[in-house]
């Protein structure tokens, strides 16, 4: 009886983060609107922020109760996903272009984060309070850099003639949208949890990819819904910012508060998520965007990517 509450919690949070990123998205869209900051600069910072709020929540909580295989799985579970399911079913629905910025900036830094995050495991095989403090000094630079960029070359970046929101509605919008995204993950994350060890699994399995993804629901339904609306630098901009906020500010963060050990697994799962993300660069790269086959692709690798986990890991 118990997993079948379980199953209905579920359900109830899947709801909160369609509805939530919707208004989520419109708000964000608004602000970049008013501001005249383009799209995909407010997903690489307030959107990735805010759909990143449950991996932090998980991450955090996990890091203080010990728990490091999920503190660390988490994080890595939810990037390969974003990369692979949250871009390549964007693409799948709709093709699209990729700002140059994206693809010359964002993409390398987020593939110079990961292997500093490598560098960082394989010292004393522990995340500890300097590395965290590395770590948290590269997103706040980072963020520094992208606002003050975008700032200051506004006026280059071509602007479509949509519906403006108020600055008062656009920031109703965001916020009842992220505390509807922050609750319904909550609850798919922990009922998610719930019924994988009612199944006996292993921590590490379940932090790769039940909390993995229902941490990372966020971020798929933000960028599918700005992907059918159009947006699609929006989609892909919150996919790779949150991709950088996940390993510089979470475990950043986490390794300040709690210091993390750190096991072969955790590397090796480390070193995969890099070979994903210059796999996904190299197309994106070559073709400045994405098309259904890269996207239909991208999803398969995830697919085979999860018996890979369920072989080795469970």
């Amino acid at each position: 009886m118990a997993i079948f509450l379980n199953i209905l919690l579920l359900l109830v949070g899947f709801v909160l983060l369609v509805k939530g990123a919707d208004f989520f998205v419109d708000g964000a869209s608004g602000i970049a609107r008013l501001l005249g900051i383009p799209g995909f600069v407010i997903g690489l910072t307030v959107v990735a922020m805010g759909t990143s709020a449950p991996e932090a929540a998980v991450s955090i909580t996990a890091g203080f109760a010990g728990s490091n295989e999920l503190a660390i799985s988490n994080v890595i579970g939810s990037n390969i996903f974003n990369l692979l399911v949250v871009a390549g079913t964007c693409a799948v629905i709709k093709p699209y272009k990729i700002e140059n910025l994206l693809i010359k900036r964002d993409f390398p830094i987020n593939i110079a984060a990961s292997i500093l995050l490598v560098v960082l495991m394989l010292i004393g095989r522990v995340l500890g309070y300097l590395n965290g403090i590395v770590l948290l000094a590269g997103i706040i630079a980072y963020i520094a850099y992208v606002v003050m960029d975008a700032l200051k070359h506004r006026e280059t970046f071509e602007e479509e003639e949509t519906k403006k929101l108020s600055l008062p509605l656009s920031l109703v919008f965001i916020i009842g949208g992220l505390a509807a995204i922050i609750f319904g993950g909550n609850l798919v994350v922990d009922n998610a949890t719930d019924i994988a060890e009612r199944l006996g699994w292993s921590e590490a399995f379940i932090g790769l990819t039940i909390v993995a993804i229902g941490t990372s629901l966020p971020e798929l339904v933000t960028s599918i819904v700005a992907a059918r609306k159009g947006e699609s630098g929006l989609a892909l901009g919150n996919v790779i910012g949150s991709n950088l906020f996940n390993i510089l500010f979470i475990l950043g963060m986490s390794s300040v508060l709690c210091p993390i050990s750190v096991d072969t697994d955790a590397i090796v799962n480390t070193i995969i998520m890099i070979g994903v993300t210059v796999a996904v660069f190299i197309p994106c790269f070559i073709k400045k965007g994405m098309g259904r086959v890269v996207g239909a692709l991208s999803v398969l690798a995830y697919v085979a990517y999860t018996a890979y986990l369920l072989i080795f890991t469970i």
